[in-house]
């Protein structure tokens, strides 16, 4: 059974397709059989509270701007909702909860020393901000580099960067090699797209495949239902830090994977991987310490955010409501996305905390 989320309004933009976005895309094709999840679908309730208030699901998902609920709990889809005019088939823009699969990405590869400098496996690194930055410190975004992660801002380097990669008129890597250095690397955390795209650029020289090649190859073992669609500039580079757009149940698999890295009996990511990326390596980036502009409620790991410090409740986010929810002793994934409107950052932060208060509930409520 799919139920309808209430509709996030005629006016917003619901976030599908991000081809017309970008001067490319790429088609990351289904998984060949695709493994559709077992389904023990049952009605949903839960209490939420926050935003000074307690609600039941549906003013949640309402006053969030919903776009699809898929729940899975023990392997097998129990819940799943999506607002009008958006379907299961709908490949939904994941924004930064990208940077999470590029993690998973990361964690594939055998050997990787997250101590040495990106610029051993990325040479062309050397002279930028870049230069002294360790693989480890991409994955926590401790580089230490002059970048301000503002959207609201035209002016700011994250602004102008999107900008001018959807206009087609510059290249992704072009843009980082012209960040300064600011702080010492792995003294401070700071919210940076640009460390995103860096720890690509070291994923593909390490692997040899490009962001799309190496996803193909999860796709495929994840047992996608859907293909999946990835932005990328006008040179072909994948971005890697928020253009990935696969429908609600794919995402889902991507979440699955998070609890132990496993699927199907196959061990996809490395477990002890899965425990380091889903845990704040620094007292500085457990939940509650990092700037309060972005949420007091989690912490960083390696590209995801934990809401504990054990890492057992772990998320990925992307920009105006994406979510991938993970409770890994529960063995539930919450995917959650949203059109929620950007332009008001109190709003934007309101809205934010109120899913990480309200995720876990979600989660908690379907064993209950």
């Amino acid at each position: 059974m799919v139920t309808s989320a209430v509709s996030p309004g005629a006016d917003v933009d619901t976030l599908r397709e991000p081809q017309r976005w970008y001067p490319r895309s790429t088609e990351i094709a289904a998984a060949a059989p695709p493994e559709p999840w077992p389904r023990a679908v049952r009605p949903l309730s839960a209490r939420i509270t926050g935003a000074g208030r307690t609600m039941d699901l549906d003013e949640f998902l309402s006053l969030t701007h919903t776009t699809a609920l898929v729940v899975i709990a023990d392997g097998a889809l129990v819940h799943e909702r999506y607002a009008p005019g958006i379907t299961p088939d709908d490949r939904l823009v994941g924004n930064s909860a990208t940077k999470s699969v590029l993690a998973q990405l990361v964690g594939r590869i055998e050997g990787l020393d997250l101590d040495t400098p990106a610029a051993t496996h990325v040479p062309e690194l050397t002279g930028s901000g870049y230069a002294r930055v360790t693989v480890r410190q991409l994955l926590t975004m401790t580089s230490g580099v002059d970048w301000e992660e503002d959207h609201r801002d035209p002016a700011s380097p994250a602004s102008r960067l999107v900008a001018c990669l959807r206009e087609g008129c510059g290249e992704l890597r072009d843009h980082v090699l012209r960040i300064p250095p600011g702080r010492p690397p792995g003294t401070a955390f700071a919210y940076c797209t640009a460390d995103s795209l860096v720890l690509d650029w070291v994923r593909e020289r390490a692997t040899g495949l490009d962001f799309a090649a190496h996803l193909s190859r999860l796709w495929q073992a994840i047992g996608a239902e859907h293909p999946a669609v990835v932005g990328l500039d006008a040179s072909g580079v994948a971005m890697a830090g928020g253009a990935l757009a696969a429908t609600a149940r794919d995402w889902a698999r991507l979440g699955w994977l998070q609890i132990d890295g496993s699927r199907g009996g196959r061990q996809l990511v490395p477990p002890d991987w899965v425990e380091a990326s889903s845990r704040p390596e620094q007292p500085f980036l457990t939940p509650g310490r990092l700037p309060s502009t972005i949420t007091t409620h989690a912490g960083f790991g390696y590209h995801w955010w934990p809401l504990d410090g054990t890492g057992q409740r772990v998320t990925a986010d992307g920009m105006r409501g994406q979510f991938v929810y993970v409770d890994r002793a529960r063995r539930v994934v919450v995917v959650k996305t949203s059109a929620w409107p950007h332009a008001d950052a109190w709003a934007d932060r309101q809205y934010r905390d109120l899913c990480y208060l309200a995720l876990p509930a979600i989660a908690e409520a379907v064993g209950a």
